[in-house]
C-alpha cells in the first residue's frame, strides 16, 4: 500500500457506500454503534489482527454487554473490515470467529400463564386507548414500535384482522455530534414484518366498542393525529405492571409471552413465525422452542415404534 489508511477513514467510506442500500433507521443504528464502540477501539489503527478482534469481543462481554448487543457490534465491525480488505486498504484478517462458548444468554422474559391472564382481565375492566395497546401486544405479538404506529384505520373489523405495515422509532441523526435524535415512521423491521394478524373474539369485542367513534387517521394509543413514542409508552407499561405487582419484565416480554402461549397451545411453528413477522422460522425455533424431558422421551419412543 502506498499510504496507510486509518480505520476511521475506511469507516467513512463504508458508510457513504452503505447508506445507499439500507433504511435510514438502520444507518442510524450503525452510526451509533460505530461512534460509541468501534471507533474508540479501532479508529486510529491502520491494521488489525484476528486476536485484536477476539479480545474486543471478550472485553465487551466482560463489560456486561448482552450476547446480542456484542454480536450486533461485531457484525458491523466485520462488514467494515471486509470492505477495507476488498478495497486493498487493510491486510487480510480472518473475521469468521466463534463467540465465547462460556457466555450464557439470559432466559427469555415471559409472563407466567396466570399473570398473562391477570393482565388481560385487568385491562378488560379498565379499558383505555393506552391499555388497549398492551392487550393487543399480549394477544397479537406486536413489537412496541408497531403498536405505537398503529392507527384505527389499520383495524379491519370486517375480516377481524390487524394490518401492520409501519413502525415508529426515535433514531440518532447520523453525523450529528450533539446527539440529536428524530422520530421516524417507516416500514416495519423487515419485509416479513409487514403482516396481518387475526384478532381474538374478545379483542374484536373490545375494539368494536371504541372504533365506531374513532377517527380512522388517528393513532390508537393516543386517539389523536400524533403518535405516542415508544419511550413514553414504556413508562405507561411499567406503571401498569407495577400497579399489578407483576415481575419486572421489559415491554418486549409481552411479545415473548404471546409467542410462548402459542407454542404451548401446540400451534405449528411456521404459523407462529408468520404471526410474529420473523424473517425465517429458525428465529422462532431458537427463541421459543425448547423441548422438555417428556417431549424428548415421547420423541424417542415414537422413533422406536416406527422401527417396530
Amino acid at each position: 500500500m502506498a499510504k496507510e489508511t486509518k480505520f476511521s477513514e475506511i469507516v467513512a467510506m463504508w458508510k457513504d457506500d452503505k447508506r445507499l442500500y439500507v433504511k435510514k433507521s438502520t444507518m442510524a443504528n450503525y452510526s451509533f454503534l460505530i461512534k460509541n464502540y468501534i471507533l474508540p477501539e479501532f479508529g486510529h489503527r491502520t491494521t488489525m489482527t484476528e486476536n485484536d478482534l477476539k479480545q474486543f469481543i471478550v472485553r465487551k462481554y466482560d463489560e456486561g454487554k448482552s450476547m446480542k448487543y456484542v454480536k450486533d457490534i461485531f457484525i458491523i465491525l466485520k462488514m467494515i473490515t471486509k470492505y477495507g480488505i476488498r478495497k486493498g486498504l487493510l491486510p487480510p484478517v480472518d473475521t469468521n470467529m466463534r463467540f465465547p462458548s462460556d457466555k450464557i444468554c439470559k432466559e427469555t422474559e415471559i409472563l407466567r400463564r396466570d399473570d398473562h391472564k391477570k393482565v388481560l382481565e385487568y385491562i378488560k375492566a379498565h379499558i383505555s386507548s393506552r391499555n388497549l395497546g398492551i392487550y393487543i401486544c399480549l394477544t397479537a405479538g406486536l413489537r412496541i414500535g408497531e403498536i405505537c404506529a398503529l392507527k384505527w384505520k389499520d383495524i379491519d373489523m370486517k375480516n377481524g384482522m390487524i394490518n401492520i405495515d409501519k413502525t415508529i422509532q426515535r433514531i440518532y441523526l447520523p453525523g450529528d455530534r450533539s446527539g440529536h435524535t428524530e422520530v421516524i415512521i417507516g416500514p416495519p423491521k423487515s419485509r416479513n414484518s409487514a403482516r396481518s394478524i387475526p384478532m381474538t373474539d374478545e379483542l374484536t369485542g373490545i375494539i368494536a366498542g371504541m372504533i365506531s367513534s374513532a377517527d380512522p387517521e388517528c393513532y390508537i394509543l393516543s386517539d389523536a393525529p400524533f403518535p405516542v413514542e415508544p419511550h413514553t409508552y414504556r413508562r405507561h407499561y411499567k406503571k401498569l405492571m407495577d400497579n399489578l405487582k407483576m415481575p419486572k419484565m421489559k415491554f418486549h416480554g409481552l411479545r415473548h409471552s404471546f409467542a410462548t402461549r402459542c407454542i404451548e397451545s401446540n400451534c405449528d411453528y411456521k404459523t407462529v413465525s408468520v404471526l410474529l413477522g420473523h424473517s425465517n422460522i429458525s428465529t422462532t425455533l431458537n427463541l421459543y422452542v425448547h423441548p422438555n424431558l417428556d417431549q424428548k422421551k415421547r420423541c424417542v419412543e415414537m422413533m422406536i415404534e416406527q422401527l417396530k
